[in-house]
């Protein structure tokens, strides 16, 4: 369909603007206290992805362009998930906990990484909002329907005039 070939738009090339982009990204990022952001989450449908899962003062930020992920491990790992996209809410999500991830990098070189641990957890997270998905699709209907039920308590009421 058409809205899911949105999530599907692959960088032709990583140029000044791909750049501009990713470093717009890490200061959002930055600023949201996020680990990772994927470019659709602030509304560019490109498959780029940010992440720095340093948790000292020294930044350490890692660029993802198209990037692809292979030889996921059968044994998964469970991590209490969040996301900048459902502000405030957190859940248990079990993924594969090893995977390889073959990218382009900040400079348009193309990368293969093996990825195990928070890195791993997050690389997948930050790769299903490329494809439309969020952590908590993952979750069972009423978990779901609760943390939406949050959310929407946590907007503000619309008065139209």
């Amino acid at each position: 369909s058409a809205a899911s070939d949105v999530y599907k738009r692959q960088v032709i090339r990583v140029g000044n603007d791909e750049r501009k982009l990713m470093d717009d990204m890490l200061e959002t990022m930055y600023a949201a206290n996020g680990i990772g952001l994927a470019a659709i989450q602030i509304g560019v449908p490109k498959r780029i992805i940010v992440m720095d899962l340093s948790k000292d003062k020294e930044k350490k930020p890692m660029f993802f362009v198209n990037p692809e992920i292979n030889n996921k491990n059968k044994i998964h790992s469970i991590y209490e998930e969040g996301c900048l996209s459902v502000p405030n809410q957190f859940a248990e999500i079990e993924r594969p906990s090893t995977c390889e991830v073959k990218y382009l990098d900040y400079n348009g070189n193309q990368k293969i990484i093996k990825a195990e641990g928070l890195l791993a957890t997050c690389i997948q997270h930050e790769m299903d909002h490329l494809e439309g998905i969020l952590f908590i699709d993952y979750l069972s209907k009423l978990k779901k329907s609760m943390i939406l039920k949050k959310l929407s308590k946590n907007k503000p009421d619309r008065i139209v005039v």
